[in-house]
């Protein structure tokens, strides 16, 4: 029988990547987005390789919604034994002018979102001694540039947050990680108009992603050259720092 994996986020990028790569690897996999119709060519196109996937859309900022869409996808599939928590938005922020609702959107995708799909499904992998929950983070989360400020905090918050989880896991047969990924080509990476080094296809990133996966890594940053210059920008001074992040407002 299949393992089960469940990805959010996965109507278009890194999700949809994700999704076909986990089940080329063997997973039956549950999709859940908001864009309906981007799943359902999405689960036809894994159908047509001999794939198994189903469809449940939902916001994952809409705790009832979420929760009700994951359900769903095990009653389709069987119980998940994987959760890539993979939906995120970033929004750049400068502080000047400051965009409350904007902040909230982010935290309700970035960190609730989340929460929400491992309230979904920590009761049974806990019942069953198995699982594997799994959260898309940022090399954001380490180091964070003018206008992104926001963002980052999101991604900070929710690497912590898996940290923890996974210390209080420890032993009870669920495994979990955080992916921390670079620049990927992505909707939402679309919209930069800053310099965005070492980026990389939504299908090469699911290739790695699906790697630390099997390996089922603690914490996989990457790539690891963007991961070795960010350690070093955090120990610059803000004078050099101020000169190799460009501000939003700058553009």
């Amino acid at each position: 029988m299949k393992q089960v994996a469940v990805i959010t986020g996965a109507s278009s990028g890194i999700g949809e990547a994700l999704a076909k790569q986990l089940a080329q690897d063997g997973y039956a996999v549950g999709l859940t987005a908001r864009r309906a119709d981007r799943l359902e060519a999405l689960a036809d196109a894994i159908r047509g390789t001999g794939g198994t996937a189903a469809v449940a859309p939902a916001d994952v900022a809409d705790r009832e919604a979420h929760i009700a869409a994951i359900h769903a996808l095990a009653e389709a599939l069987g119980p998940v034994d994987l959760l890539v928590a993979n939906a995120g938005v970033g929004i750049s922020e400068p502080v000047r002018t400051p965009n409350a609702a904007d902040y909230e959107a982010m935290v309700r995708v970035n960190l609730l979102g989340p929460y929400y799909g491992v309230e979904a499904v920590l009761p049974s992998m806990l019942e069953r001694g198995r699982g594997h929950l799994v959260a898309i983070s940022s090399l954001g989360s380490y180091v964070s540039g003018p206008g992104a400020g926001q963002y980052c905090a999101t991604k900070a918050g929710l690497s912590s947050w898996m940290e923890s989880i996974r210390l209080e896991l420890r032993g009870s047969g669920v495994h979990v990680t955080t992916i921390n990924p670079g620049f990927i080509e992505t909707p939402m990476t679309d919209q930069n108009d800053f310099d965005m080094p070492l980026l990389m296809s939504p299908e090469r990133a699911a290739r790695l992603m699906a790697r630390a996966i099997r390996k089922k890594k603690k914490v996989y940053d990457f790539p690891w050259r963007l991961r070795q210059a960010i350690r070093l920008v955090r120990i610059l001074p803000d004078a050099i720092k101020v000169k190799l992040m460009r501000s939003p407002e700058d553009a």
